[in-house]
């Protein structure tokens, strides 16, 4: 496969950054562009969840007094 230089460069600051090969990030894009059969339930998921709506979030401190809440009622 022929690749120009910058595409190259993109993918081997890439490749340094996450620790993979470059063989592995071309994988990933593939499938990600061409995904196959199999993978067009998980493309829809992710579709779903990357645009539904915002939603609020609590802080770290409350979501911990909620989590430990339930814990302590056997949930």
């Amino acid at each position: 496969m022929l690749i120009d230089e910058e595409r190259w460069q993109r993918l081997a600051t890439e490749s340094a950054r996450r620790g993979v090969a470059v063989a592995a990030l071309v994988r990933e894009a593939i499938d990600v562009a061409f995904p196959g059969q199999d993978d067009g339930d998980r493309v829809r998921a992710l579709d779903t969840i990357l645009h539904a709506p915002l939603m609020p979030v609590r802080r770290p401190g409350e979501l911990r007094e909620e989590l430990d809440g339930a814990r302590g009622r056997g949930l």
